[in-house]
């Protein structure tokens, strides 16, 4: 790992206001992705993987919803390098001529697809895209069955019901029986959605402990978190303007960190907690991996950006496309978080996923 980065500390010491709290701490990992040129070696979001040459590249052979998006990856990592260039030199060429090449190729395969007819291309098995790569080096909170170490999650960038979100996959494997590597990868013709083309980043791992969201607590827990009288009595300095909403200053600075992460708690907000139950041995899953459409947000998430973004986090404005909380990138959902659950009694059974 070449960079860091640290979440600042919160506000309030949560278990000095609520003791009650203590034994519900989670440790968590959150990954900090921020873009860059992984190798298949280190532990990524968007990067190339450690895949055995001798393995066949996982496809989708499930049904698709077809959103009238037409754009390959190619086409979407090229219009992203594009604005970012344009902005970096507003009086620059609009394409390159590698851009230009890129470009014809594209309208070239595209029209040659149309003029083919049915079936429709997501009609067909479908490449899977690598979403992240995690090494257990580096993210030790993984618990991977046997001998592996390590962790690799695929998606296919098409929407698929129920939820309109991209159909997942986990590979858990031992790095050291990798031999040959598969160089290139096949890749889907179009994609559902730029958001489901995650840009090439490297990790920052940085553990933390996490609390549940106040909709995981019990009944009786949540009414003294929403208690504005047991704030006062802790005399922890928190605004009075949350005197009418204490359970929202909880939530929003002292719960669940938002972005990327390994562990912890979830991120309730679309709905209420929906506990998710393994399919072969019916024991309740925990949270493996949280994708997110934001490593923060414009309000009190704003809080939880690292020391090394807080200059950036703050800023008045940015350009479109270059949002400094977006760096993967990726968009699921309506700007909402997957979260991958695994059954803690074998990860190897079948894992599910969830929209927040």
């Amino acid at each position: 790992m070449v960079f860091v980065r640290t979440t600042p500390p919160r506000p309030v010491d949560v278990t000095a206001v609520f003791p009650e709290l203590a034994p519900l701490a989670r440790p968590a990992i959150r990954l900090h992705p921020r873009p860059g040129s992984p190798s298949i070696g280190e532990s990524s979001v968007g990067g190339p993987l450690l895949w055995p040459a001798e393995e066949p590249w996982p496809h989708c052979e499930g049904t698709h919803v077809d959103s009238g998006f037409r754009e390959s990856p190619a086409e979407v990592r090229l219009t992203r390098r594009r604005v970012a260039r344009q902005l970096r030199d507003p009086h620059g060429p609009a394409f390159t001529p590698e851009e230009e090449a890129i470009k014809e190729r594209n309208a070239a395969m595209l029209a040659e697809r149309l003029d083919a007819g049915p079936p429709w291309p997501a009609e067909c098995p479908v490449p899977m895209l690598p979403v992240a790569q995690l090494y257990l080096r580096d993210i030790p909170l993984l618990r991977p069955p046997g001998q592996a170490d390590l962790l690799q999650v695929l998606w296919c960038p098409y929407d698929h019901n129920p939820g309109h979100k991209p159909s997942t996959a986990l590979f858990w494997r031992s790095a050291a029986e990798v031999g040959d590597v598969l160089v290139a990868p096949p890749e889907p013709c179009e994609v559902n959605w730029w958001g489901y083309v995650p840009e090439p980043c490297l990790l920052a791992p940085e553990a933390i402990t996490e609390y549940p969201n106040s909709l995981d607590l019990s009944p009786e827990m949540r009414l003294t978190v929403e208690d504005w009288s047991r704030w006062q009595a802790a005399d922890v300095g928190v605004d009075s303007s949350y005197a009418d909403y204490p359970a929202e200053f909880y939530n929003g600075n002292l719960a669940d960190s938002p972005g990327w992460k390994v562990g912890g708690w979830p991120p309730w907000g679309r709905t209420d907690p929906n506990p998710r139950y393994c399919g072969v041995c019916d024991v309740q899953m925990v949270p493996l991996l949280t994708i997110a459409s934001f490593e923060w947000d414009g309000g009190e998430l704003r809080g939880w950006a690292p020391y090394e973004d807080r200059a950036a986090a703050y800023a008045d404005s940015h350009y479109a496309g270059q949002d400094p909380a977006q760096p993967t990138k990726v968009e699921v959902g309506s700007t909402d978080n997957m979260q991958l659950y695994v059954c803690p009694t074998s990860p190897e059974h079948p894992h599910t996923d969830l929209i927040q």
